[in-house]
């Protein structure tokens, strides 16, 4: 197993790892729309706050020697289902042609009250 770290996503706020790599495989932590220099909010917004989330799954899988493309599976929590479609479409624009399997599930809070979270598995 190998602990993935890089100073380009935000750093754990709690006893966890950005991402831990083992046998071929990335399982990326839940990242909120925290942008990594001040581990504070990029904006209220779903979609900015969609954005920032995906762009730290990019800097972590880049860390990794990975990319979108080696997504299998993801994992989307909203605080309202309302914001799906809007979500939807910012998340297409990562996975455009490649299409990992997907769940999206409504939650009752996200950590530091994110709108959004969004974990990742990915494989070489």
């Amino acid at each position: 197993m190998k602990t993935i770290s890089t100073d380009n996503a935000p750093q754990a706020i709690g006893p966890y790892s950005q991402a831990i790599e083992a046998n071929g495989t990335l399982y990326i932590s839940g990242q909120i729309p925290l942008a990594p220099q001040t581990m504070e909010f990029v904006s209220e917004e779903v979609a900015a706050q969609t954005h920032q989330c995906l762009k730290n799954l990019q800097a972590i899988l880049t860390e990794a020697g990975y990319s979108f493309k080696n997504v299998v599976k993801c994992g989307i929590f909203l605080k309202d289902m309302n914001d799906f479609a809007t979500v939807n479409e910012i998340y297409g624009q990562y996975f455009s042609n490649h299409k990992p399997a997907r769940a999206c599930v409504e939650v009752a809070r996200l950590p530091r009250d994110a709108k959004v979270e969004i974990d990742a598995i990915a494989v070489k």
